[in-house]
């Protein structure tokens, strides 16, 4: 693997891997490969990606925690502008980690990927005053097949950074802040339940 170091199994969650590209510069800027399907594979990753997405979002947004439910798909995560903690959590029914998550700072400057497999929830804040968020996926986009759920739900208990604000009792993200700037959610986003409603077994 010359161009890549991979991490695997972040916080003892088995399929979630960190990746972070070779960069090589000098006086005039940088270069990297970002994405190289052979050193994937050199590092036991097989995956075919189908599809790029590309969104840009201000400080305060925060998107998800959004899953599909016919359709899943492996995502490939990086920020390409800016800063955003990434989060991914464990919908695996039979995972001995199921609801357990794992967060990363992305960063235009830390170049990191964050590759988050099928059966996962996946969201993201933006810390930054911009960020330009990139991902592959293993399979196109399928209108009508977005889940979600509440991105503060407390069984989950993720710590979002820079983050205040007190539980409401539900998704909404009124009196949030992030930074002194108020959190910002889609209406959707804001009507999701929690994992334990989500998923009656």
């Amino acid at each position: 693997m010359g161009q890549i170091k991979v991490t695997k199994d972040l916080d003892g969650i088995s399929g979630l891997y960190l990746i972070e590209p070779a960069v090589h510069g000098d006086s005039r800027g940088y270069f990297m490969e970002t994405y190289s399907q052979r050193d994937m594979e050199e590092a036991g990753i097989d995956i075919v990606f189908v599809q790029d997405n590309q969104s840009m979002s201000t400080k305060g947004v925060l998107r998800g925690l959004h899953f599909q439910k016919q359709f899943p798909q492996t995502k490939l995560v990086r920020v390409i502008r800016g800063e955003v903690y990434d989060v991914a959590v464990d919908l695996r029914a039979d995972s001995p980690t199921y609801g357990k998550y794992h967060g990363e700072i992305l960063t235009a400057e830390n170049k990191k990927q964050f590759l988050i497999p099928r059966g996962f929830a996946h969201g993201f804040l933006v810390l930054s005053d911009e960020a330009e968020f990139c991902y592959k996926c293993d399979d196109f986009y399928h209108p009508n097949d977005e889940g979600g759920m509440a991105w503060n739900d407390p069984e989950i208990g993720i710590e979002w950074p820079k983050l205040t604000g007190t539980y409401p009792g539900s998704a909404s993200g009124e009196g949030y802040f992030v930074d002194g700037a108020p959190l910002l959610l889609s209406e959707k986003d804001q009507k999701w339940l929690g994992i334990r409603e989500t998923f009656k077994f």
